[in-house]
C-alpha cells in the first residue's frame, strides 16, 4: 500500500508542475491552493480505490490463499490415505500369499499322505489277493490229493474186488462181509 501511495504521490507531483511549466511558471512544486484540492482528491481517490479495489483484491488473495492451502491440506490427507491403503493393500497381499503357501503345503501334504494311504492299501490288497490265492491253490492242492487218493482207493478196490472175485470163494466172501458187519457193530 505505501508503494502504491509513493507512486501515486509522484505522479501527482508531477502533473500540476507539468501543467505549470507550459504556463511558462517555475519549479516542480508549487504551493498555492491548488496542490491542497489535489492533495485532497488524491485521498479521496486513495480511500475509494482502497474500498472498491485493493480491499476486495486482498480478500481475494486471502481467499486463493485458504483454498489453496485447503487443496494442499486436502492433497496431504489424501496423500496419506494412499500410502495407507498401500500398506494395507500390501500386507494384504503378503496375507494371502501367506495362505495361498500354508494351503498349497497342507495339500502336498494331504497328496502325500493320500499316496501313502493308496500305496499301503494297494499293498495289504496285494498281499491278501496272494495269500487268498495261496489258500485256494492250496485247497486246490488238497482236494486234487483227496480226489487222486479216491480215485486210486477207488481203483484199488476195483483191482482187489477182481482179484477177490477170482480167488476168493462164495463162503470166504460171506465170512469176509460177516467181519465187516460186526466191526462196523462194534464201532457203532
Amino acid at each position: 500500500m505505501i508503494r502504491v501511495l509513493a507512486i501515486a504521490a509522484l505522479l501527482l507531483g508531477m502533473v500540476p508542475s507539468g501543467v505549470q511549466a507550459s504556463e511558462g511558471g517555475g519549479g516542480l512544486i508549487n504551493l498555492d491552493r491548488s496542490i491542497v484540492i489535489q492533495a485532497i482528491n488524491f485521498l479521496l481517490l486513495l480511500v475509494i480505490l482502497g474500498k472498491l479495489l485493493y480491499k476486495p483484491l486482498l480478500a481475494k488473495m486471502e481467499e486463493r490463499t485458504q483454498a489453496i492451502r485447503k487443496s494442499l491440506e486436502e492433497a496431504q490427507a489424501a496423500r496419506a490415505e494412499a500410502q495407507r491403503e498401500r500398506d494395507e493393500h500390501a500386507s494384504k497381499l503378503q496375507a494371502a500369499y501367506a495362505e495361498a503357501q500354508a494351503i498349497r503345503a497342507a495339500a502336498l501334504k494331504e497328496a502325500a499322505e493320500e499316496q501313502r494311504r493308496l500305496v499301503e492299501g494297494a499293498r495289504a490288497e496285494a498281499g491278501r489277493l496272494v495269500e487268498s490265492a495261496r489258500n485256494e491253490m492250496a485247497q486246490e492242492v488238497t482236494r486234487a490229493r483227496q480226489a487222486l487218493r479216491q480215485e486210486v482207493v477207488d481203483l484199488a478196490i476195483t483191482a482187489a474186488e477182481r482179484l477177490i472175485r477170482k480167488s476168493l470163494r462164495d463162503e470166504d466172501h460171506r465170512r469176509i462181509v460177516q467181519d465187516a458187519i460186526g466191526r462196523v457193530d462194534k464201532v457203532s
